[in-house]
């Protein structure tokens, strides 16, 4: 009998075994991105500290900060929808400080509003370290001529508008321009979709437990019995 359901118990087994250790390994995933979360949400509930140009993205991507400054009036414009303020342009600012020019994201620009003017004076800022990578193998080329990106890139952007690789999210300004709805950063947007591939890979496991079963009970049925 043993010989006869070894081979559907061995693939049972293995099968079992295999979208098990798959739903833990999902589970510690889960545990390392809420970790990753609660981290992020502390730096962004912390008060704000004056920008430095010593920062640097390991030690201080989504840290509060605050500065002064003024835009110059040079904005790269990325073509962005569902956010909280809806479709538009989220507006790449260069914007001078004391420290030197750096990139400030100031929100979202309402597609209809793409050539009104900015504003450029002096101004107060507080908003978020970022050092965003929005790019993939799939990002269509910014439209140049156009002044439309589809992604942001500090390195790439620093270059274009002549800037230091930093860039601040504003969530904050002063004055605020009045084109601009700010977005500032949360944890919204980070994907954690541990969970539900977790249960996924557990049921995925009862299935296949369901249906190893049953082919065994099938294997230890007569032959008679199974025509």
């Amino acid at each position: 009998m043993l010989r006869k359901i070894l081979f559907p118990l061995i693939l049972g087994l293995a099968g079992c075994g295999v979208l098990i250790s798959l739903g833990f390994w999902q589970v510690d995933r889960l545990a390392e991105k809420e970790a990753i979360l609660a981290d992020i949400n502390a730096r962004l509930m912390s008060p704000p500290v004056p920008f430095s140009i010593f920062a640097n993205e390991t030690a201080d991507e989504y840290a509060r900060v605050s500065l002064s400054g003024t835009p110059t009036g040079e904005e790269l414009h990325v073509l962005v929808s569902g956010t909280e303020a809806g479709t538009g342009y989220r507006v790449i600012a260069r914007f001078e400080t004391a420290l030197g020019a750096i990139l400030i994201d100031q929100g979202l620009l309402a597609i209809d509003n793409k050539d009104a003017e900015p504003l450029i004076a002096p101004m107060d800022v507080t908003g978020t370290l970022l050092w965003p990578d929005d790019q993939n193998s799939s990002t269509p080329d910014p439209d140049l001529a156009a002044n439309i990106w589809f992604a942001r890139n500090v390195e790439i952007m620093a270059e274009v508008l002549n800037t230091l690789p930093f860039m601040v999210v504003a969530s904050q300004t002063s004055p605020a321009d009045p084109r601009i709805t700010p977005l500032p950063v949360n944890t919204a947007s980070i994907k954690n979709d541990h969970f539900e591939y977790a249960v996924t890979w557990f049921l995925l496991a009862l299935v296949w437990a369901i249906m190893s079963l049953y082919l065994i009970r099938r294997t230890l049925r007569p032959k008679d019995a199974q025509d």
